[in-house]
């Protein structure tokens, strides 16, 4: 196999595992993260409303009015 073809496979195979990576470490969609909240609040016995949510995710995102 010559250089050329190696420095080639390197960075593809680079390119898949960073391409990888990026989809295993995105961040979630803000619905999805809310949505979870929501799940483990009401395990916890605590009754919140998906407006009562947005209210604690501004907060804590350091948004709040």
């Amino acid at each position: 196999m010559n250089k050329t073809l190696s420095i080639l496979y390197a960075f593809l195979g680079g390119a898949i595992v960073g391409c990888g990576a990026a989809l295993l470490l995105a961040p979630e969609k803000g619905e999805d993260v809310r949505s979870k909240i929501c799940k483990i609040l009401k395990r916890k016995g605590i009754k919140i409303s998906d407006s009562e949510v947005d209210a604690l995710v501004a907060e804590l995102a350091g948004h709040a009015e």
